[in-house]
């Protein structure tokens, strides 16, 4: 049985100026949910630590899952430190770790969920690990990574061969 961390009983108060978002999160907050979220921390407080890493190299810490409220933090009350629980992960699980909340919480972007499935892959993440990392079957990995448009994401797929059987025996009965 794989051991359950609990760095939510880890919780510290990081000066604001020191937290940044991440450059690949694809959920997007609409209007009234916003404005939810902040009636909810008006009236609950901060119910969720904000969930970052902390980059040594540049002294920051960066947003796994919390970017909405960390962003209330900033533009509605001007807070000077939001509760935050550090995790330690690569960008590879990083990223993964972004999208597990996401869609264990609601909805996502297809767009830019396409664009993460693209960037795990080319960063050697196989169709199996995206799979399982994200929580996706493959029909959903293979869709995503069609929008893109990427090349080598299909370099190493095995496809039928069906349509080739399918078109020559078309072209035998149709063609002069």
């Amino acid at each position: 049985m794989k051991k359950i961390e609990f760095p939510v009983l880890n919780v510290k108060m990081i000066p604001i100026e020191k937290v940044v978002a991440n450059d690949y999160n694809p959920n997007k907050v609409a209007g009234p949910e916003m404005k939810l979220l902040k009636k909810s921390i008006e009236e609950d407080g901060y119910t969720q630590p904000i969930v970052v890493i902390y980059d040594e190299e540049q002294d920051l810490y960066t947003v796994v899952d919390g970017f909405h409220r960390y962003r209330c933090a900033k533009e509605y009350w001007d807070l000077k430190e939001i509760p935050c629980t550090v995790i330690e992960k690569d960008i590879k699980n990083r990223m993964a770790s972004t999208i597990r909340h996401n869609r264990a919480r609601g909805t996502h972007q297809i767009k830019d969920m396409s664009v993460i499935v693209a960037d795990l892959y080319k960063m050697g993440w196989d169709d199996a690990e995206i799979c399982k990392q994200l929580g996706m079957d493959l029909d959903e990995v293979i869709r995503l990574k069609q929008i893109t448009g990427l090349k080598e994401a299909f370099a190493n797929h095995e496809f039928s061969k069906s349509w080739e059987e399918y078109e020559s025996k078309y072209a035998e009965k149709h063609c002069i």
